[in-house]
């Protein structure tokens, strides 16, 4: 296994950058802990910390938009890593969106960029 490194940071998590492996949009940022690493690289589909839920989190599963791992780069100091990834469903984003990052500064305000792929109160209907 490919040991990165989780002490430099006291609450363990390391951030991972999330890119689309064809087009190398940026889909989002999350965080991952030494749990969340070994499941990424062991089952292909990415896992993160979720620091709101406290828990693990396999990305997709409640939306069925599931993140599969195509490839993964480290940085030099082995504490943050950039996952390229097939987006299952075309959405990373909770909101709907492709992107986490939908908006743009315009201006000195927010401007949506696109449109949502999904409805998110019907994909998250409980």
């Amino acid at each position: 296994m490919i040991e990165l490194d989780f002490s430099k940071n006291t609450d363990g998590l390391l951030p991972a950058i999330v890119q689309d492996y064809k087009s190398l949009q940026v889909l989002m940022l999350a965080y991952i802990n030494k749990d969340s690493w070994e499941k990424t690289i062991s089952s292909g589909k990415a896992h993160y910390w979720s620091r709101s839920r406290q828990q693990l989190w396999l990305k997709g599963e409640s939306s069925g938009h599931i993140q599969l791992i195509h490839d993964v780069f480290v940085d030099c100091d082995q504490d943050t890593v950039v996952f390229q990834v097939k987006q299952l469903g075309g959405a990373a984003c909770h909101k709907g969106y492709c992107s986490c990052f939908f908006r743009k500064v315009v201006s000195g305000h927010l401007e949506t960029i696109g449109a949502p792929v999904f409805d998110p109160a019907v994909v998250y209907a409980k």
